[in-house]
């Protein structure tokens, strides 16, 4: 979906309309969760701090969240999907894989299945969406946001070595800043500079991801869209009414954390062996430290003094801290290797 969160409520409230909208709290510490495209025009993004924002957009309007209306809408838009098939595996609220290869109402094609989709969900939702088409996940997320907003792209597998070779790095799937940062240290900016590096570097440089970087430069991506996603983690954040770098008053919000922590895995029955403390920093910049336990990861007593170890590891006396989280992931999974299957697939996304 394009801007989801921001058209949501430009439908909703008409005086929002055409103009620039974030979705976000506008205090202090407040971040920008989604942005119209007439706030993008600005700069402005979603993670962006709403103060900055409204440096950017004076102008800009702040509106609260409803979670419950965008969850609302977000299954009317299932339901327009599941007349088309019932594989479809949700990113988010606003963003799916749909495998189209045998569809329902044996549309040929899956870009006719998707301008379909983006029709339907114009005149049933008066909202907006953009779709990409190819044969693997990796492409068909690429595509996706290739044409924002109001997007149909579609990625051709007689095009894709092609298409690869001029994406920007930027542009990979799982290629954030810092790792964008270090592929051009390396002397790689795009797709064609990827395909030239070998396995082993990309390996030696990235470790086990460096295999998937290896493959999408290949246009190679097996993964199935998979219809029931297993929960692999849970975890909280606190973002503080202010920056603190005392050991004390760090040591009591890491307290606070852990103890919500342990309520939602009691809530959702969730057990697993890895805890990640989670740091982002007064300039934004972020790192996490993660340790795996031959115990499960449930009580205080347990997760406390492993996220104490954990934050020996982050220094923040010069550094003063803005958000604290954990999360415990890597839970024991009963059942064999999923196969994997070639597959058409097509994605609606609000990809940043």
């Amino acid at each position: 979906m394009d801007a989801f969160y921001a058209s949501v409520e430009q439908r909703d409230n008409p005086e929002l309309r055409g103009k620039p909208v974030a979705v976000g709290h506008a205090e202090e510490r407040g971040v920008v969760a989604t942005a119209s495209y007439e706030a993008r025009r600005y700069g402005i993004h979603s993670a962006m701090p709403s103060q900055r924002a409204k440096r950017l957009c004076p102008q800009l309007i702040f509106i609260p969240g409803r979670m419950d209306v965008y969850k609302e809408v977000s299954r009317q838009i299932h339901e327009i999907f599941h007349d088309y098939t019932d594989v479809i595996e949700p990113l988010s609220l606003d963003e799916a894989f749909l495998d189209v290869t045998e569809n329902k109402l044996d549309i040929p094609l899956a870009v006719d299945i998707a301008r379909e989709i983006k029709q339907r969900i114009r005149n049933e939702l008066n909202l907006v969406a953009s779709a990409g088409v190819s044969y693997n996940k990796f492409l068909a997320k690429i595509a996706s946001d290739y044409r924002k907003p109001n997007g149909l792209c579609t990625i051709h597998p007689s095009q894709a070595l092609d298409f690869i070779a001029h994406l920007p790095i930027e542009r990979f799937w799982g290629v954030g800043p810092v790792t964008a940062k270090k592929m051009h240290a390396l002397g790689i900016h795009n797709g064609t500079q990827l395909r030239g590096c070998s396995q082993k570097v990309l390996l030696r440089e990235f470790g086990k991801v460096g295999s998937v970087y290896y493959d999408f430069a290949r246009g190679i991506d097996l993964r199935a869209v998979e219809p029931v996603r297993i929960r692999k983690s849970i975890g909280c954040e606190h973002t503080l009414e202010k920056d603190i770098s005392r050991r004390s008053s760090v040591i009591i919000e890491l307290y606070h954390t852990a103890v919500e922590l342990v309520e939602r895995l009691e809530r959702k029955d969730f057990k697993g062996n890895t805890l990640t403390l989670k740091i982002k920093f007064h300039d934004f910049c972020q790192i996490t430290r993660s340790s795996t336990q031959n115990v499960e990861l449930t009580a205080l007593n347990v997760i406390l003094p492993l996220a104490k170890q954990l934050l020996k590891e982050v220094d923040y006396e010069h550094h003063p801290i803005r958000l604290i989280g954990l999360s415990v992931s890597n839970p024991k999974e009963d059942g064999g290797e999923r196969g994997v299957w070639e597959q058409l697939s097509f994605e609606f996304s609000d990809w940043k």
